[in-house]
């Protein structure tokens, strides 16, 4: 039994301009949904403002 990988129908057409398109498009889409994943990251890490007195004291005694 043989296996061949190079056969010609597995090989994408890249000479049609439409799917250079379409890949650029998609790779676009993609790249702005990672950035927006990342922005949405970076705020849930955000520390929050103290409230009241809290962590305005620090106590160096001891």
């Amino acid at each position: 039994m043989a296996i061949t990988i190079g056969t010609a129908n597995l090989e994408p057409n890249l000479s049609n301009g439409n799917i250079g398109v379409k890949v650029a498009q998609l790779a676009k889409e993609q790249q702005q949904a990672e950035g927006e994943i990342a922005l949405q990251l970076i705020q849930a890490t955000e520390p929050a403002a103290p409230s009241g007195n809290a962590g305005h004291n620090i106590n160096i005694k001891v």
